[in-house]
């Protein structure tokens, strides 16, 4: 739908189908993500919480709005959402070469971590239970914490918007799986839908990322081609290597909620024919001590595999095989998310999804954010500390992580 221009305005500018939409290059998004990617520890719900005080308070690359209208359609979208966002955000910034710009800089610094961890296993022990890595987990706290305050103030200005963020978050802690954060987006949008009154955005004020529904369609017809087409391929021609990639691919494209669901899915695939629980074990808890996606935990499985996977050739070939279904499905259906949400209908419903992320965030600051960071008063006075320096300091995140890690080494001594 298009809404009358202001007496007096210009026109908005159109971003023509599948160009860049911003203004930067492959290296500005790389390197941005590349920090995040080396400093980003606490699971996705934290990531989502660096990306806001990145990219929406101190690089301005988008606002409020548009990034919760991201991080809604992420989280209906089966695969890592948190790097379903950061994809989103670098072709916004840069087009096709940002959106590979962000996934390298964001997932490889984990990636060659676990497989450093695969290859010299043995030289890696008690990593994951040191102090300096309780710190940034602890951390994570704050960081979860200034993003629930910071989109409560602009997402929910009004009381019906504030009780849909309650009400999601009783509706996630109630039913702690994804079928519960499904229900509470859909309960914001029935809400919104039906409930809100709410006053259309101006047309330049929607957010285009530069894909053609014709792209869309195409990324979105390989995605399925792959689903359907891989397991037959591996019925007909029997390569255990192919079989792997088949299940990681599998995995990738059909499980919601994160990370920590798709383990259960991995360790099917490969325990016991290619290695065994202990060693699928160890590499989950390096994946807990390193920052970055918990997807990424494939290219530890890869690099620990026997031939003709295994090292640094397997560890990417099962990372690539994991992430590429998200990467398909969050660029498909963009342009077609994009032009649905510019309906009245759709804006109402999605204020009140939006409202509804809050509540999900607020949950998760909960759990697993809280009942896995905060064990003593010390803990929670670091926290406290963090959330100080990042709300009202305003310090770096990058810094206050390194703060937060040394305060955790220095507790353990």
């Amino acid at each position: 739908m298009t809404h009358p221009q202001p007496a007096g305005s210009n026109p908005p500018t159109a971003s023509s189908p599948d160009e860049p939409t911003g203004h930067g290059g492959f290296l500005e998004v790389l390197l941005a993500f590349l920090k995040l990617g080396l400093t980003s520890f606490g699971g996705p719900v934290a990531h989502l919480g660096y990306f806001r005080t990145e990219f929406v308070e101190r690089r301005k690359w988008l606002d409020d709005k548009s990034y919760s209208d991201l991080v809604a359609l992420c989280q209906f979208l089966p695969g890592p959402a948190s790097s379903q966002v950061g994809m989103v955000l670098g072709l916004g910034r840069s087009g096709w070469s940002g959106a590979l710009a962000a996934w390298i800089g964001f997932t490889l610094p984990s990636a060659i971590a676990l497989i450093l961890f695969a290859i010299g296993m043995s030289h890696w022990a008690g990593v994951a239970q040191s102090g300096a890595i309780h710190g940034l987990k602890v951390v994570a706290v704050a960081v979860v914490a200034q993003a629930v305050w910071g989109m409560a103030r602009s997402l929910c200005p009004d009381r019906p918007r504030a009780a849909v963020a309650i009400v999601s978050t009783l509706l996630v802690l109630a039913m702690p799986s994804a079928v519960g954060q499904i229900a509470a987006i859909a309960f914001g949008g029935a809400v919104g839908r039906w409930a809100l009154a709410f006053k259309p955005l101006p047309a330049a004020q929607h957010r285009e990322y530069g894909v053609s529904k014709k792209t869309g369609a195409v990324l979105l017809g390989i995605f399925a081609v792959l689903l359907a087409l891989l397991p037959v391929l591996v019925a007909a021609v029997h390569l255990p290597a192919l079989k792997i990639f088949s299940d990681f691919y599998q995995a990738g494209a059909l499980v919601f909620g994160g990370g920590h669901v798709v383990l259960p899915l991995l360790q099917t695939s490969v325990v016991p024919g290619e290695m065994s629980n202990e060693a699928f074990l160890a590499g989950y808890g390096a994946a807990q001590a390193v920052p970055g996606p918990l997807f990424t935990f494939a290219a530890y499985l890869g690099a620990a595999m026997p031939s003709p996977l295994g090292g640094w050739v397997g560890g990417m070939i099962l990372l690539v095989a994991v992430f590429l279904p998200a990467f398909l499905l969050v660029m498909g259906a963009l342009p077609y998310w994009e032009s649905l949400r510019q309906r009245v209908g759709v804006q109402k419903a999605m204020a009140g999804v939006n409202a509804a992320v809050v509540g999900l965030l607020g949950a998760a600051l909960y759990d697993p954010v809280w009942t896995s960071s905060i064990h003593s008063k010390a803990d929670f006075g670091l926290a406290l500390a963090a959330f100080g320096l990042l709300v009202y300091a305003r310090l770096s995140p990058a810094l206050v992580v390194m703060l937060a890690a040394l305060a955790g080494w220095l507790f353990a001594l």
